[in-house]
């Protein structure tokens, strides 16, 4: 065989045994994905983050041609599901679409089956979730300077309303940086009861979500401030916290994507492509504008970094706060 035709069939056949030897996910990689994704919310359907994750999943699975099918696995303050995924393969087929409490807060205070940041293969942050702070209709206060006034009187506590782990820690932060450790912090068994706590008035006070959106409209309970980085478009005169002067309350929610650890890169980076132009859909953002959600725009490296500082952030304020769950 002529010199030149051996060396181009030895570097042919060097190529097949190449390909031959390529790891078998990387053939399911240039093809991904080629059969349905699952992504996993930690929390009942029909609440505000199963909603988005059906918005925004159903977008990029248009986007990437593939189905990518939603499943509610609720319980533990969201560790179940997120547990889940942080044990599954991790070849991009299974997905969680989570919030800043179950990701971040829940390893601080609970022994979690998982790590907030090294657990997982971070995609992107879609959107932030501020709180909003509302009384009771009938409480004789009309602003956030009256409430604190009125909460650090100690003759006749005041009573705040707590639906979730993260709502009752940054309860405990207010009482910590008012100086008012009277306050009753009373548990709900989820924000809906504890909004609605309010609205009858059997608590005060309370941090909410932005789930009382109608309440508020229709009068039931009042708005007084704001814990966003500017004011919501649902109530432009209600100030944010950082108007008022009142400090180390700089905290917020986010909805997210995530993949296990391990997930290729390549995959993890199609992924947060997709969902970036999703966010730019005109629909996308009405819908999200609809929850008060702040779209934001983030790459996988700065989802990480993210969640690690908040993990850290959680940490301190357990500490400097004395939090235990009872």
């Amino acid at each position: 065989m002529p010199t030149l035709q051996r060396r181009h069939f030895v570097t042919t056949l060097a190529g097949a045994a190449a390909a031959v030897a390529l790891p078998q996910w990387a053939h399911a990689q240039a093809a991904y994905p080629n059969k349905p994704v699952r992504v996993i919310v930690p929390f009942a359907a029909g609440g505000t983050t199963d909603v988005v994750a059906r918005l925004i999943m159903q977008k990029v699975g248009e986007l990437m041609k593939a189905s990518f099918v939603i499943e509610n696995k609720g319980g533990a303050n969201g560790m179940i599901g997120t547990g889940e995924v942080a044990r599954a393969a991790a070849d991009g087929y299974t997905l969680l679409f989570n919030t800043a409490g179950a990701q971040t807060l829940s390893p601080v205070i609970y022994k979690a089956p998982y790590e907030a940041a090294t657990s997982f293969a971070p995609v992107a942050c879609i959107c932030n979730v501020g709180f909003v702070v509302i009384v009771r209709k009938d409480l004789p206060v009309k602003n956030m300077a009256e409430l604190i006034a009125l909460a650090q009187k100690t003759d006749k506590p005041l009573s705040v309303s707590s639906g979730s782990s993260m709502i009752n820690l940054i309860t405990e932060q207010f009482k910590h940086v008012i100086k008012a450790p009277h306050v009753i912090n009373a548990q709900y068994k989820g924000t809906s009861l504890q909004m609605q706590a309010v609205a009858s008035g059997e608590v005060d006070f309370s941090f909410d979500s932005f789930a009382a959106v109608e309440l508020i409209k229709s009068g039931r309970v009042r708005a007084l401030a704001v814990i966003l980085p500017q004011r919501a478009e649902s109530f432009p005169d209600v100030p944010t916290f950082k108007e008022l002067g009142i400090k180390d309350m700089e905290f917020n929610s986010w909805a997210g994507l995530l993949a296990p650890k391990g997930t290729p890169k390549d995959i993890v980076t199609a992924l947060a492509q997709n969902v970036e132009k999703v966010m730019q859909m005109p629909d996308v953002l009405a819908k999200l504008k609809t929850y008060d959600y702040v779209p934001v725009k983030s790459t996988p490296e700065e989802f990480t970094k993210q969640i690690q500082a908040e993990t850290e952030r959680w940490k301190k304020v357990v500490k400097d706060t004395g939090f235990k769950i009872e």
